[in-house]
This record gives structure tokens, sequence and C-alpha cells, in this order.
């Protein structure tokens, strides 16, 4: 019995924490979710001390539920390398950087009544229907900036959008802050969100169809697993990025001599229950069978919303993480016809 008995909970005294980041630390020692965010933490710190590629992967409503600035901080702070998106937060991102808000709304109005004023609700947050057209124009003015007769990948897309931002942003997004500081972002589901709906209407106007080549993305991005020493991933919620982070592992071992392969480190943040089967919910230790996370990886999911774990996580790393931050080796991607990447 004494095997199962050795390390007995230690409540947290709240008496002497002078900071968040020293919270998350005494949480290791509690139970349920609050321990996982500890160990989340911790899986972070680890990651920033080796010399590693950090992915991201953003699902879910994060930009209008007011988690731009944090991203912003991940971003600049170099605490993730890569980014993978849905279209729909990467739209709202350029919403607010164009200096256009969300609104703090009520889940409990009429829809109805919404839709007559002209305003779209994500639960409790407003957003306004014109001001959403007006970024769809953006959209279509600065799609005509392509040439037509390429192909482009989503990554290409969004870091020529952030090199117009950098210029004329209202306020410091993700796109932009993504192209300052030399983080690519994919997108695989692009044609899922208003990006889509702004460029078919281009299509229609205009006669031109701007053309992504997603395979190019997938092949990039496990170039880069392929490159790295040792990866890691974070998933705000699952859906598109996850998977296409996850399966980038599966098309670089394809290439590998090692029979070992998956992520070394892992975090998910998740409100989704594995039983269902779906991918947004599915454990990492499922994912070990497909070879996406290794066989030794560290890992931790923490069953939350994410509107309450980021901000908790990321702020611990700004105030218990400084010297891991200051020290870590920042990789530089270069990409051309063939992938060239310098550290």
């Amino acid at each position: 019995m004494d095997k199962f008995l050795r390390n007995p909970t230690r409540p947290v005294e709240i008496e002497n924490i002078k900071d968040i980041a020293q919270l998350l630390e005494k949480m290791s020692g509690i139970s349920f979710q609050g321990r996982n965010l500890s160990i989340a933490l911790s899986i972070w710190k680890e990651m920033l001390k080796e010399n590693l590629i950090i992915f991201l992967g953003l699902a879910g409503a994060m930009i209008p539920g007011g988690l731009r600035q944090i991203l912003v901080y991940l971003i600049k702070n170099r605490l993730i390398d890569c980014l993978v998106s849905t279209g729909a937060n990467l739209f709202h991102d350029l919403h607010e950087s164009l200096g256009k808000y969300h609104w703090i709304g009520d889940h409990h109005i009429s829809d109805l009544k919404l839709r007559q004023a002209g305003i779209d609700r994500i639960y409790d947050t407003y957003a306004l229907e014109a001001e959403f057209r007006q970024v769809d124009d953006f959209i279509k003015e600065f799609a005509l900036s392509f040439d037509f007769g390429k192909n482009y990948s989503t990554r290409e897309f969004f870091y020529s959008l952030g090199k117009k931002l950098s210029k004329i942003k209202k306020k410091e997004g993700v796109i932009s802050s993504a192209y300052t500081y030399g983080v690519p972002i994919f997108c695989p589901a692009i044609g899922d969100s208003s990006y889509g709906i702004a460029l078919v209407e281009l299509a229609k106007i205009k006669g031109k169809r701007l053309q992504f080549d997603v395979i190019k993305d997938a092949e990039e991005i496990s170039n880069l697993v392929l490159w790295a020493k040792s990866t890691g991933v974070i998933y705000i919620g699952g859906g598109t990025p996850k998977n296409f982070i996850q399966q980038a592992e599966v098309i670089a071992s394809l290439q590998r001599k090692s029979k070992k392969s998956g992520h070394k480190y892992a975090i998910q943040i998740s409100v989704d229950a594995p039983h269902w089967g779906g991918l947004s919910g599915c454990t990492f230790t499922e994912a070990q069978s497909w070879g996406k996370i290794h066989p030794q990886a560290k890992m931790v999911t923490v069953y939350s919303d994410a509107t309450i774990a980021l901000p908790f996580l990321a702020t611990a790393l700004s105030q218990g993480s400084k010297d891991l931050i200051r020290k870590r080796k920042k990789p530089e991607f270069k990409f051309g016809k063939e992938l060239l990447m310098e550290r």
C-alpha cells in the first residue's frame, strides 16, 4: 500500500504568495484541473529550456474572447515559434488590428432583435455586421495585390498580410506581430472563414480567384518538424489546427530513418471529452497510437475554458520565466522553393 501513498496533497496557503507564477507552482500540490494547470506551466517552461520548435494550435473564438494581446505577447517573446490557426481567429484579429472592436454583450438577449440591429453574437460578445463587411472589403482589395496565375500557401498569404498590417495597423495584432517577429502562420482551413467569404465575393465581382496550395502548407510545416531537434505542441481547443500540427509529425516520420517519432512535449487546453471520439477531445495517449506524440512525451490536458487557463499561464510565464525567455534561442525560418532555416 505504501507505494501508492508517497505524496500527500499540499493545500495552497495564499498568505505569502507574491504573484501568479508562484501560485501556479504551489498548485502542483493540489488536485484536479488546478494541478494540471500547474503541470502545464512546468512543461511550457521545460520547452523554453530546450532548443526546439513550439507549435501553437489556435481554435475557438479566442480573439473575440479578448485574448489578442496575450497571443501577441507569446509571439513577441518567442514563447511560441509557429502558429496554426482557424481562419475565424485570424479574421477577428484583422478586424481588431484595423481599429474595430468586439463588444461585451448578453447571451440572454433575443438573437432576432440582434439580427434586426445588424449585430452578430458570439455567446456573450457582439460585433457589428457592417464592420465585418468592411473588413471583407479590405481582404478583397488586399487580395488583388497577388498574382492570380500562381498558387500560394496560406503561410505566404498571412506573411504578406502581416507585412501590410505592420505599416497601417491601428492596434498590434497576431498577424502583424507574427510578421515582425518571424513567426510563421498556417491556416489550413482558410476557406472555412470570412477570408473564404471575401475571396468568393472577389471571384464573382472581378472574375479572379486567388488559389491556395494547402498541400504546400502541409509540406512546409512537416519540414519544420524534420529540421527541429525536437518539438513541443500547445493546443487551445482542437479542430483543424490541432490535427494539422499532429499530422506534421506523421508526414515527417515517413522521411526519417528512426522509427521513434512524435512531439516531445504536449499541452492541451480543452473543454471537449474524449469519449465522443472527436479529435478535439482526443487524449495525447490516443495520439501516441498514431505516432503523433512521442512515447516518453511530457504531456498534460487542462480541462478548462481557455479564456481562464491561458491568461494564467501566460502571466505566470511573464513573471517567473524571464531568464528562460531572455536566453532562449530564436530560430529564423526562411521559406523558398526549398525550405531553408537558420538558427
